[in-house]
């Protein structure tokens, strides 16, 4: 065990924590606890939304499952994953203003809440449900197995035991603290990983002896490292360009990133948030990928390649450092796995229960219901856990591929469309969600890109055949 690293990582984290919740417990409000739990009360300023946005996007696969694939892969990885950098703009220009107005017009708390007043369909909310906890299982798996590889590595405990310190602090924190403790401990947790992600570059490239030694230490061991092909050359220029799609324009569609782009303040906050959201998340994705690949001639033969991050680190930098440096890709699993907790909490609580099973539950039962929902739903994400993959990148972007099949026309078309039906949404929902299954299942690759651009195009032609059709129908 790296007792200094440990120390410092553990403290840094302990902080962040402490001033989340003691803000949680200390700001007043007259809105309903739903709203302040899981939405902020709608009052994020510009910086909090840009960095809570940031955090939750920047992921276990962002910090440590794909610069894992970058150590395997070369620079071909890191072209693929600065598509990333149209995440916050396109989330936010696209939703934008018309979005949030729709949202606090219709009172909408949750994007399935959202869904259901725009299309006015117990059905539309059932299968929006549905599709949010299958999907969300897998990528809050993929949060819990990063944490706890991170740990793993720096402590030198088992992964089980490292899996079970980091299930039982998330569950603790996000349990009490709600949306408001997430979303402010968010500003902190984002500022570390901007910082960190540099520390750490800068580090390596001196360690390293420079760019052009880097580069020819790579090229020696395999040309294809530096080309935009990945290692084996299977990175083709159709793959390599559905990613834009993926995790760029895509990523307006996923639950967790659409509640952000409904709580901020006024206009002022929403075009701060923009600019800064921006180029955050494109410095972070960029110098964590070439990361990924600047250590592969530092420490050759990793063989659990989602551990090369902490074990980077760990070599480069002084222990001290190291643990708070480290505290930046543990901050962001732990921000998008408290968001992806509350989501699917909410999901359960907001959008079946009080919806269809008891619409006058007393606040102190909601609250209740709440808290205990978010606990069981990681114990059982933790059970999940105990058995993980090699790269834990499949499982988070099987994930935001299904998501974004089932609800970006929905979302979308919704807030531009008119005429848009719930018979559209319904059958955009069934089709993007089955083709995606399916495509991934048996055909991953259509026309040599991502399943989700197939996905997305096969959901459009329903979301709009079947408005066309009910709209006739009516006449």
């Amino acid at each position: 065990m790296n007792m200094i690293a440990t120390i410092t990582l553990f403290v840094t984290v302990g902080l962040i924590f402490i001033i989340g919740l003691l803000v949680s417990r200390t700001s007043s409000t007259n809105h309903s606890f739903l709203e302040d739990y899981y939405l902020g009360g709608r009052r994020l300023g510009g910086f909090v939304l840009a960095m809570t946005m940031t955090a939750t996007y920047g992921s276990a696969s962002s910090f440590i499952g794909g610069p894992g694939v970058a150590y395997n892969e070369g620079l071909g990885w890191v072209l693929l994953s600065i598509t990333q950098v149209a995440t916050g703009y396109f989330t936010l220009m696209i939703l934008g203003k018309r979005f949030a107005l729709m949202a606090k017009k219709y009172k909408a708390i949750t994007m399935v809440d959202f869904l259901k007043e725009r299309y006015q369909s117990k059905w539309v909310v059932l299968l929006s449900s549905f599709s949010i906890i299958i999907f969300l299982f897998s990528a809050m798996a993929a949060q819990w197995i990063g944490g706890g590889r991170l740990i793993e590595s720096i402590t030198g405990l088992s992964y089980h035991s490292a899996l079970f310190i980091f299930v039982l602090t998330v569950i603790i924190y996000v349990t009490f603290g709600g949306f408001r403790a997430v979303t402010l401990t968010d500003s902190i947790q984002g500022s570390i990983m901007l910082i960190g992600t540099i520390i750490l570059l800068v580090s390596i490239i001196i360690s390293g002896g420079g760019i052009s030694s880097i580069m020819t230490d790579l090229q020696s061991e395999n040309p294809n490292l530096i080309t935009p092909y990945g290692a084996d050359g299977s990175l083709s220029p159709q793959y390599v360009s559905s990613f834009w799609i993926l995790v760029g324009v895509g990523v307006i569609a996923l639950p967790q990133i659409v509640i952000r782009a409904m709580s901020y303040q006024n206009t002022k906050a929403f075009h701060r948030a923009l600019i800064i959201g921006t180029l955050v998340v494109g410095i972070i994705m960029l110098n964590m990928h070439l990361i990924g690949v600047f250590a592969r001639p530092i420490l050759p033969g990793i063989e659990v390649a989602d551990t090369v991050i902490p074990l980077i680190a760990l070599e480069v930098l002084p222990a001290w450092l190291a643990g708070i440096v480290l505290a930046a890709p543990l901050a962001a699993i732990m921000s998008t796995v408290d968001s992806l907790l509350l989501l699917v909490s909410s999901t359960i609580v907001k959008d079946i229960y009080i919806n269809y099973i008891e619409p006058e539950a007393s606040r102190k039962k909601v609250r209740t219901l709440s808290m205990t929902i978010t606990a069981l739903l990681g114990i059982i994400v933790y059970l999940i856990a105990v058995n993980p993959p090699d790269l834990i990148i499949w499982l988070n972007l099987y994930t935001i591929g299904g998501l974004e099949a089932a609800f970006l026309w929905p979302v979308v078309m919704g807030i531009y469309w008119d005429k848009g039906t719930k018979q559209g949404a319904i059958a955009a929902i069934i089709t993007g969600f089955t083709s995606y299954i399916l495509l991934q299942a048996f055909y991953p690759n259509p026309f040599g890109m991502h399943a989700v651009v197939s996905s997305l195009a096969i959901s459009l032609i329903a979301y709009i055949g079947a408005s066309k059709l009910s709209q006739s129908a009516t006449l």
